[in-house]
């Protein structure tokens, strides 16, 4: 999956198919969330904040899974 790479203090990159949101974090770590509507992902990218609206928004509501 593409990821985009975002400005945040925690967030590395951002990519989103098919209600798969995919998030690199800055040590390198990415995980998969599943099922994310499209919207969250859009409000996600538009946020000024991405760590805060990720973990308010998206940590522990979305089933998810460890890649790399």
């Amino acid at each position: 999956m593409e990821r985009k790479k975002v400005s945040s203090s925690n967030l590395k990159s951002i990519g989103y198919l098919l209600g798969i949101l995919e998030i690199e974090f800055k040590n390198n770590t990415v995980y998969q969330f599943k099922s994310v509507p499209k919207n969250i992902h859009n409000r996600l990218m538009k946020s000024s904040s991405k760590g805060t609206f990720f973990s308010k928004n998206i940590k522990e509501k979305f089933t998810y899974s460890q890649v790399l």
